[in-house]
């Protein structure tokens, strides 16, 4: 499946969850009740997935983990803030460069109305990069 239905698919489940429980919560719940509906939708969907760094030839697991990541192929943050900051941004780009995937959402769960919680990124990696894989 690619990208841009993955990420539609992504964006009716955020929306789904925010109607249904909608804002306040913490971002687990978030998280949790995000992967059981992209999963009835058929989408595989990883949560707290291991993201080690590659530094001067070295794998090395310093504790970062994605929130969700789709298909191997959307990262996917989640957040429950009063509002978006810049490093929540420089993290998802982070992300994105670190996993190799082709496109992040940063989903804010904390707003009245989730079209203002959602930032879609594109990774400006070179075209044909590979995407990394992450283990089940």
């Amino acid at each position: 499946m690619e990208a841009h239905r993955i990420t539609a698919t992504i964006l009716h489940a955020a929306m789904k969850v925010h109607t249904a429980l909608g804002p306040g919560l913490l971002e687990t719940a978030y998280r949790a009740c995000m992967r059981h509906e992209l999963t009835k939708t058929g989408l595989q969907a990883q949560t707290e997935c291991l993201l080690p760094i590659r530094y001067d030839g070295v794998t090395l697991d310093v504790g970062y983990r994605i929130d969700l990541l789709v298909e191997n192929i959307v990262v996917v943050e989640l957040k429950a803030v009063e509002r978006i900051l810049r490093i929540h941004e420089a993290q998802i780009l982070s992300y994105l460069k670190l996993s190799k995937c082709p496109v992040g959402l940063l989903i804010n769960f904390h707003v009245p109305r989730l079209r203002t919680g959602i930032k879609r990124f594109v990774n400006s990696a070179p075209a044909g990069m590979d995407i990394k894989r992450f283990p089940p």
